[in-house]
């Protein structure tokens, strides 16, 4: 008798709940990018830009319709409530993949302007973070040829279905939140400029950020070699000139370890190994595939010098995007002044490089 008047209970309860809100896809409209400028006027502090996809017809198939919604103010969460009076559909943020933040505002406190964004989880898990040189809205505002209209170009370049250039960078939002929040590594974000004729993305570089907002940029090479070492990409090239000779190698697969040498809890030094593998993509020079070790030696000898003007300009720069700090905590006892210790040693931390270079073939000529 109890589970039955139970159940009756349960019942007229349920009656007088709500169904879930839904609203028809024809009264959504979907924000595929988002960008966020330093304000243009004296009273503001932020210019929050959203790139909103048109739906489109059959008949317009292959044509591109965007809207764009720009609005300043003081607070990102603000700016954003306001724009949502600007147009008279819901917008959906499922589709936001792209955040693109002025390169200048990556000088403040980042994860404080960006707190609203963290906390959203329908943007959080699925966004790309890029450092917009210039201007994020132009940027955004930039349409290459064939863009197709509930895409953005930069998901390609920065997910796994379109551009694999071990040039380019991908960071998540996640990520760069993790990395701001976490002592001993410092936050990796990819740069994103536009070509003069303002037709094309171009993206083959990042720029490191400290948790005390010190950033410095790495060259394209350097960019190159990082996003090799660090994510283990495929396809990255080195010219090698040595011996006479001129070559051009494609690594195909790269491994990355290291070791924190210590004494008495002190980090001592740093010893790197990097194993890579690949083929001669161009010679100046006639190849026999007999001398095979003799190139592998002399590629070795190549890539350390030039793994190891990377790192000792980073480490030059105080930054620690590898983090190596943070494995240094982990090989430690929790003590008060184990950060200390380690960000007093990093900057003179001897740093020993050594490179294994296994060259597959010469090269196919018919």
């Amino acid at each position: 008798m109890a589970k039955i008047k139970s159940f009756v209970l349960m019942v007229v309860i349920m009656s007088f709940l709500t169904g879930c809100g839904f609203k028809d896809i024809d009264n959504r409209v979907f924000v595929t990018g988002i960008g966020i400028d330093p304000s243009d006027k004296e009273d503001g502090t932020y210019k929050v830009t959203l790139k909103l996809a048109i739906p489109v017809s059959v008949k317009q198939k292959g044509e591109t319709s965007y809207q764009f919604l720009v609005h300043e103010g003081d607070s990102i969460g603000e700016i954003i409530q306001i724009l949502e009076t600007h147009t008279d559909k819901v917008l959906e943020f499922g589709h936001a993949k792209v955040i693109l933040v002025n390169e200048a505002l990556l000088k403040d406190n980042l994860k404080d302007f960006m707190d609203y964004l963290f906390r959203r989880g329908d943007i959080q898990s699925i966004a790309y973070i890029g450092a917009a040189r210039n201007s994020a809205e132009e940027v955004l505002r930039t349409l290459p040829k064939g863009e197709s209209v509930v895409a953005s170009p930069l998901t390609k370049f920065f997910g796994e279905t379109g551009n694999d250039s071990p040039y380019v960078v991908s960071a998540y939002l996640f990520e760069i939140r993790r990395s701001f929040y976490s002592k001993g590594i410092d936050a990796v974000v990819p740069i994103v400029e536009v070509n003069d004729k303002g037709t094309q993305l171009i993206v083959n570089k990042v720029i490191m950020i400290s948790q005390k907002g010190k950033t410095f940029e790495l060259s394209s090479s350097y960019t190159q070699a990082f996003n090799t070492l660090y994510n283990s990409v495929a396809g990255y090239s080195f010219k090698l000139d040595s011996n006479g000779y001129k070559l051009l190698l494609k690594m195909t697969t790269t491994k990355m370890k290291y070791k924190i040498e210590t004494e008495n809890d002190q980090p001592t030094s740093i010893k790197i190994n990097v194993a890579m593998s690949g083929v001669i993509n161009q010679s100046n020079k006639t190849l026999i595939i007999d001398n095979l070790q003799d190139y592998n030696k002399m590629a070795s000898q190549g890539l350390t010098k030039e793994f190891e003007k990377m790192f000792t300009t980073i480490q030059k720069e105080n930054l620690d995007p590898f983090g190596f700090g943070l494995r240094y905590r982990t090989m430690q006892l929790h003590h008060k002044d184990t950060l200390q210790k380690w960000e007093q040693a990093y900057p003179t931390l001897p740093i020993e490089v050594t490179v294994d270079v296994d060259l597959k073939s010469t090269g196919t000529i018919d």
